[in-house]
């Protein structure tokens, strides 16, 4: 937990949003563009944790106080935000124990994934997870980092897409905000990203040869593995 210090010292997230639409609830519209916004902030690159300002929120959407004060109230049901009396609105942020719960169930629900994915994905579905990857070809992830790193996120956000499980998506929506940015922020380290795509192209041969067993068990372990780099590395999550 963070000690009141932190609390008021904590940085206001300017996050990246345009006006809405007049043809639609604002309140839901807030919720969507908010909730997308959060889910696309790098939530763990500061050390002190992310502050919404109300009324930057409604100026940046062009829209009252009231839409952006409920949107936000239903996001904090969700889970993605907490209020702290007297002090604001924060993005929540996970210590280190909690992200490794988080990526251990991840690792559990994604192995599920691929292994329905073999069964329920049709050969282009499971052929197209290869063009994720083909401008690193000639090169290696490291020398487009960025781009590997978007790239690293959709192969795993696949996966449970192939699944062909709607409940599976929507259980890991609130794990996604917090794996993604650890994803993103842990990818550049040591040599993760040479390892990670090597990883990706044994997963996407296993799937190819409807390999049920080994897909679901290079899924889960590829998870672990970043679970434990999270243990070993990342004690900034502390």
């Amino acid at each position: 937990m963070s000690t009141p210090k932190e609390e008021a010292d904590a940085l206001v997230a300017p996050l990246p949003l345009t006006p809405l639409a007049n043809n639609v609830s604002f309140r839901d519209q807030a919720y969507a563009a908010l909730k997308q916004a959060i889910m696309d902030a790098e939530i763990y690159t500061h050390t002190r944790e992310l502050r919404l300002d109300e009324r930057q929120l409604s100026r940046s959407l062009g829209v009252s106080r009231t839409p952006v004060r409920e949107a936000m109230t239903l996001l904090e049901q969700e889970g993605f935000l907490r209020t702290v009396p007297r002090r604001g609105i924060f993005i929540v942020r996970k210590t280190k124990k909690q992200i490794i719960e988080m990526i251990e169930m991840w690792a559990a629900i994604e192995s599920m994934a691929a292994r329905l994915a073999t069964v329920n994905a049709t050969d282009a579905e499971i052929g197209s997870l290869r063009t994720l990857f083909d401008e690193f070809r000639t090169g290696t992830p490291a020398e487009h980092i960025h781009e590997y790193s978007d790239a690293n996120i959709r192969f795993h956000q696949a996966i449970i897409g192939l699944s062909g499980s709607h409940l599976m998506g929507k259980t890991i929506e609130n794990l996604f905000v917090h794996i993604r940015a650890i994803r993103r922020l842990t990818i550049s380290q040591s040599d993760r990203a040479e390892r990670s795509i090597v990883d990706h192209m044994r997963i996407i041969e296993a799937l190819e040869r409807r390999d049920t067993e080994l897909a679901e068990r290079l899924v889960r372990q590829h998870s672990l593995d970043l679970a434990a780099h999270v243990e070993k590395y990342c004690d900034f999550l502390e």
